[in-house]
């Protein structure tokens, strides 16, 4: 942590401070942007407040005094609720805007971990509770050079191991239709160990019906075989096994057999079509130095499917923040299950992943978008045709 880029950051956004707060490790976020040590018992509740100008004040509980010690800042110690509330008020008198991991009306539920009652008491002192989201994309969604390095390495990886996928599925229905989706399932984890690269989850591989439930995914009891004939989703992400490194997210679609059915080819084009206008989108606003915010992109891609008249199959946001979580902490795409007004930002990435869903088939087209001052690009291979298998 450097406070003053984190000050510097605060003048910017025309705020007196940042309050960061936790009770029991309910904020993450909190521990990662200023670095400190998630180990050992935190059972009282800490605040570190870096002001915009001047020195950062801890308070922290008499029997955990020492778990901000590692931070630059002056130290009050508390004991009873009111003294608590007494040192939390001298550190917040006169401040007028705080910021917080908070997020009004709950519009950024990633963001908004402060409990009501915290934002309660900060504001029982006269300062006004704004949300910290964009400071949370700047300090914890931006990549350093050697993160970016590992996505591109682990995107490559990925890529590899998907097309392996799809040719395993036709060796294994050459071998009297032994393939299923928890198969395929297993030999991408197989292959991602084999690979050096990690995932918090097992991969999609939904066949026809399944793959219009954009969150299935095969386990040995419910795993459907995957014969001739049929429509298959592949949706795979992992990181590679290092300290630091940042996810590679991807969704791709195969037939197995030669030709899918034109309505299968239809959907495909408008997916494919809304994903590269977000793509076109990105990319013109960035080269062109103006701010663009998350749902603006996701509205870009869903005007698109909602003009081709399927508005009501495409059920989730456009994409998500990526970072060392798969679902990381910067600007999401989206403008349906939230309104995200974070502006994009150089050195971040995020997934674009337009779908429709109907009761027969599912397709979803994935790619990663890596955010450069001078414009967005896509970081691994975009499917440009559904994959015959």
């Amino acid at each position: 942590m450097e406070v003053s880029e984190i000050q510097a950051e605060l003048r910017a956004e025309g705020l007196d401070g940042w309050l960061l707060f936790d009770h029991h490790m309910r904020d993450p976020i909190a521990y990662r942007v200023l670095g400190l040590d998630t180990g050992g018992h935190v059972s009282r509740r800490w605040y570190y407040w870096i002001p915009a100008s001047g020195e950062p004040a801890k308070l922290v509980h008499a029997i955990e005094d020492a778990r901000l010690d590692s931070l630059p800042g002056s130290k009050l110690i508390y004991s009873s609720w009111q003294s608590h509330h007494e040192h939390l008020g001298t550190i917040l008198a006169g401040k007028a805007r705080v910021a917080m991991q908070f997020s009004p009306l709950c519009m950024i539920p990633v963001v908004s971990l402060v409990d009501a009652g915290t934002v309660d008491l900060v504001r029982s002192f006269g300062a006004d509770v704004v949300s910290s989201a964009a400071l949370v994309q700047y300090f914890e969604a931006r990549w350093t050079a050697v993160q970016r390095d590992s996505h591109f390495e682990a995107g490559r990886r990925v890529d590899a191991i998907l097309q392996q996928a799809f040719q395993q599925i036709r060796v294994d229905i050459d071998m009297a239709e032994a393939s299923s989706e928890y198969r395929i399932a297993q030999f991408i984890l197989r292959r991602f160990r084999e690979s050096g690269m990690v995932t918090a989850d097992s991969p999609i591989v939904a066949v026809n019906a399944n793959s219009g439930n954009p969150h299935y995914g095969p386990d040995p009891e419910r795993s459907r075989p995957i014969r001739n004939g049929d429509f298959v989703l592949i949706d795979l992400w992992a990181k590679l096994d290092a300290p630091g490194a940042v996810y590679y997210d991807i969704t791709w679609t195969g037939f197995c057999g030669e030709r899918p059915s034109e309505h299968m080819q239809r959907v495909f084009e408008i997916v494919t079509g809304a994903r590269d206008r977000a793509l076109r989108a990105a990319d013109a606003a960035m080269r062109e130095g103006r701010g663009i915010q998350g749902w603006e992109i996701d509205k870009a891609a869903r005007d698109h499917i909602a003009a081709h008249g399927y508005s009501d199959a495409f059920v989730h946001r456009l994409g998500h923040s990526i970072g060392e979580e798969v679902h990381g902490n910067g600007a999401n795409m989206d403008n349906l299950e939230m309104r995200d007004e974070r502006p994009l930002i150089p050195n971040t990435c995020f997934s674009i992943e337009p779908g429709i869903y109907l009761p027969e088939f599912g397709i979803r087209s994935e790619i990663d978008c890596f955010v450069q001052a001078g414009g967005a690009v896509a970081t691994g291979a975009v499917q440009a045709e559904i994959v015959r298998i």
